[in-house]
């Protein structure tokens, strides 16, 4: 038999450092350690920008101190010299507050394809991420890009884009952004600010495009669980972004909640809401889009209510990041071309 005492064949580990220890995760979107070290496992290393072969779009990045944009010129606007300007769409990137960036490769191919289908002047904004910045940090940050790009301050901009056809689009927590960004009384203000005779009364935004939104409450909608825990458990990452909220219903996550602003302020003239089968933010996506239809008087069926619904069956949420060139991402994307086109 070997002495209790002879050395073991294989190496001890050394003890686990106690500042290694995980705090708090999030699937694979976030996780935080004892020490203050944050992991976005999910995240994909950033992609730089340049000129895109495949669609001959032509990126740039912009910094604007506590935040930066990419922005996206397609091939026709360096075509046309001038000639012809082209809608702009200020687009806000999902992650659930806590992850992602405008240089995900995912976004950058997105935004590559959206301004050379639109056409149209891309700017996707590069917004401060929690817990490193909780909120609203990022709701400023994507606040101060919209107000950057209705200024025209950026030659792109200036030489390029149509400030009469300017829209806000995003996905799950960048959707929820736009929403916040559309009711914003800055947002709103900037139609008087600009009214001088010859768009008397234009809503500052012609459009937002709400991508499978993340919103929530204390209360289930359409077919959602109704269970307090369950509920409690979908807002969690909402409390962990924004420590200083009231509860699921404060108005940034629950739009709908009793005492928030109507609706019916929204600074733009037409809405998109996507919602995916899969998704389970698809009621609440649904419920969104019914209630912003009924702030103007229409049914969400009703034509020309201003109010559009695309509902992806089949797919989960953000879908068309993961499977960009399947038929039903690519029906999304023609679909938000067409509104982004509408007259």
């Amino acid at each position: 038999m070997a002495s209790s005492n002879s050395a073991s064949p294989f190496p001890v580990p050394p003890p686990a450092d106690p500042a290694d220890e995980v705090v708090r995760e999030f699937g694979p979107l976030l996780r935080t350690y004892k020490s203050g070290r944050v992991e976005r496992p999910l995240v994909a290393p950033p992609v730089g920008p340049g000129h895109d072969a495949a669609t001959g779009v032509h990126s740039r990045d912009v910094d604007l101190g506590a935040c930066s944009v990419r922005l996206y010129l397609p091939q026709a606007a360096v075509a046309a010299d001038g000639a012809g300007k082209l809608p702009v769409v200020v687009y806000v990137h999902g992650g659930g507050f806590v992850a992602e960036s405008a240089a995900s490769p995912g976004y950058h191919l997105f935004l590559n394809r959206l301004a050379a289908a639109g056409p149209a002047l891309g700017v996707s904004v590069d917004y401060r991420l929690a817990p490193e910045h909780p909120l609203p940090a990022g709701y400023d940050d994507c606040l101060a890009a919209l107000k950057w790009a209705l200024s025209a301050a950026d030659p792109w901009v200036a030489a390029h884009g149509d400030l009469g056809r300017v829209f806000v689009a995003g996905d799950s927590a960048g959707a929820n952004i736009c929403h916040h960004l559309a009711m914003h009384p800055d947002v709103r203000g900037h139609a008087a600010a600009t009214a001088d005779g010859t768009a008397p009364g234009r809503a500052p935004l012609k459009g937002a495009v709400l991508i499978h939104p993340w919103f929530w409450g204390s209360e289930a909608v359409g077919e959602e669980p109704r269970d307090p825990a369950f509920r409690a458990m979908g807002a969690g990452l909402w409390f962990f972004a924004c420590p200083g909220t009231s509860d699921m219903d404060d108005p940034r996550m629950n739009p709908m909640a009793p005492g928030a602003p109507g609706l019916g302020a929204l600074a733009c003239e037409r809405v998109m809401v996507c919602a995916a089968e899969g998704d389970f933010l698809r009621w609440r996506g649904r419920a969104y889009a019914e209630a912003v239809a009924a702030a103007r008087g229409r049914a969400l069926e009703d034509a020309g209510g201003g109010v559009e619904l695309l509902e992806t069956m089949g797919e989960g949420h953000v879908f068309y990041l993961f499977k960009p060139d399947c038929d039903k991402a690519k029906e999304m994307l023609a679909k938000m071309v067409a509104f982004i086109n509408a007259p």
